[in-house]
């Protein structure tokens, strides 16, 4: 699953009200992630690998 962060555009690895796969909490300001299949775009450990 993956998540992107709409301010940023960034995708990570993860799930929307949990933690990516860089360590990011998602549940802080939840309004500006949304669930997507789109390609993980993060480049830091976790999300990347």
């Amino acid at each position: 699953m993956a998540v992107k962060h709409t301010p940023t555009g960034i995708i990570h690895q993860g799930s929307k009200g949990g933690k990516t796969g860089c360590g990011v909490d998602t549940k802080n300001h939840l309004d500006h992630w949304v669930t997507t299949h789109q390609k993980i775009t993060c480049d830091k450990n976790g999300c990347k690998n």
